[in-house]
């Protein structure tokens, strides 16, 4: 229920879209993109929350591993490493998704297994998620969520399958 509340607070609060206008702003166009970086980040926090996600770590780094997951949690039995990507309309040449290429999943998975080893979690279900947000300005953001978005088996040892 509360995360229904959040959730519909933050959405209303997104109705003309996550990024700031550039008249508005002096910053940079690195300073703009990771502002809408961080409101797709909140945005999708609650979002999965009101999907029936339990999120139990956000931006998770590992020393010595480029990189980060944005939100980890379970998705009924199944652990969920979710890649949030977040595009303005300025951005609008490809999609969210396309920023998820091989490098990125390698990345991902690598900081999942460490992940599974430093939480000594060897017998869950995983998977890596990508829940791609669209934002265009004065409009509601475009949310696609991609359960199961690349493999688990090819990317993670077997004893994390």
């Amino acid at each position: 229920m509360f995360a229904r509340l959040i959730f519909a607070a933050v959405n209303f609060a997104a109705r003309n879209g996550l990024n700031e206008s550039r008249h508005e702003s002096n910053s940079t166009t690195k300073e703009l993109a990771r502002a809408t970086g961080i409101r797709g980040e909140t945005f999708a926090y609650w979002y999965l929350r009101r999907h029936g996600y339990t999120l139990v770590a956000r931006n998770y780094t590992v020393p010595g591993i480029k990189g980060e997951i944005d939100l980890i949690g379970y998705d009924g039995r199944a652990l969920a490493f979710v890649e949030v990507k977040t595009r303005s309309s300025v951005h609008a040449q490809s999609t969210p998704e396309d920023a998820v290429n091989a490098d990125k999943r390698r990345n991902l998975a690598r900081m999942a297994r460490q992940f599974l080893r430093s939480r000594r979690i060897d017998s869950a279900s995983c998977r890596f998620d990508v829940l791609a947000i669209e934002s265009h300005a004065g409009k509601k953001p475009i949310v696609r969520l991609h359960k199961s978005a690349f493999g688990m088996a090819a990317e993670l040892s077997p004893q994390y399958r």
